[in-house]
């Protein structure tokens, strides 16, 4: 389904990512893992137009997308949960979710994916007319994965959705996740600082360091492995 292809991206004269190269199959949920500043957000940015790369390629169901505009991206079925949630603060629950439908012309199909998100989200169902800058942490990160869904994705690229949350809301969070993919048949891309919730959730992942992958093997193997263990679980085996 994606295919990033040795990708070179800079900020200025600083090089962020250094060679990345990543594969994600339909219906599978692939997690990056690694320590801030490793370059996981800049690969978001790059995937989805925000900041692309200066070499290397990246296709979407084969069609080449590495120098398209952000807006065009999303059209072809991929959006972004963006990391600190980054709701619209001053509209209500029910206008951030119009919002995520922006580039939608089905209104009856628009008003079922309304219904649907707040079966997922109960509580955004009873905040619906309240502004999105009031919620608690947890129910904008509720909205800002819900806005996404909104515009119907293909893939879904997450950015450290469990940050600054309480455990107990990123458990919700990432059984949610999982339902997502079942469900809706929806492809993940996942960016966690939180190693074992999302090694635990995902099909695959790959381990970034410096702005290079470093490794990439099954989720429940990286999981097990003991350098992993050590560097990102806090723990040996």
């Amino acid at each position: 389904m994606l295919k990033v292809a040795d990708i070179h991206t800079f900020y200025g004269n600083i090089e962020a990512l250094k060679g990345v190269s990543i594969e994600i199959s339909e219906g599978e949920i692939i997690t990056l893992i690694g320590a801030n500043g490793a370059g996981k957000s800049t690969t978001l940015m790059s995937i989805c137009g925000i900041t692309p790369p200066r070499s290397g390629e990246i296709t979407f169901m084969d069609q080449p997308i590495t120098n398209m505009k952000p807006d065009k991206i999303v059209s072809l079925g991929i959006c972004q949960v963006p990391e600190g949630r980054r709701i619209f603060p001053y509209l209500t629950v029910t206008e951030n979710l119009d919002m995520g439908a922006f580039l939608r012309k089905d209104k009856s199909e628009i008003k079922k994916d309304m219904e649907y998100i707040f079966e997922l989200f109960p509580i955004l169902a009873e905040r619906r007319h309240q502004a999105g800058g009031t919620l608690s942490g947890g129910e904008q990160q509720m909205l800002a994965i819900s806005r996404a869904l909104m515009a119907r994705p293909r893939l879904l690229l997450m950015d450290e959705p469990s940050l600054g949350l309480a455990p107990l809301i990123v458990k919700q969070i990432f059984e949610i996740i999982k339902k997502i993919n079942t469900e809706n048949n929806t492809t993940i891309f996942l960016v966690e600082q939180n190693a074992n919730l999302a090694l635990q959730v995902a099909h695959r992942g790959y381990v970034m360091e410096n702005g290079r992958i470093v490794l990439s093997d099954e989720a429940g193997r990286l999981l097990s492995n003991e350098d992993i263990r050590k560097a990102y679980l806090g723990e040996s085996i």
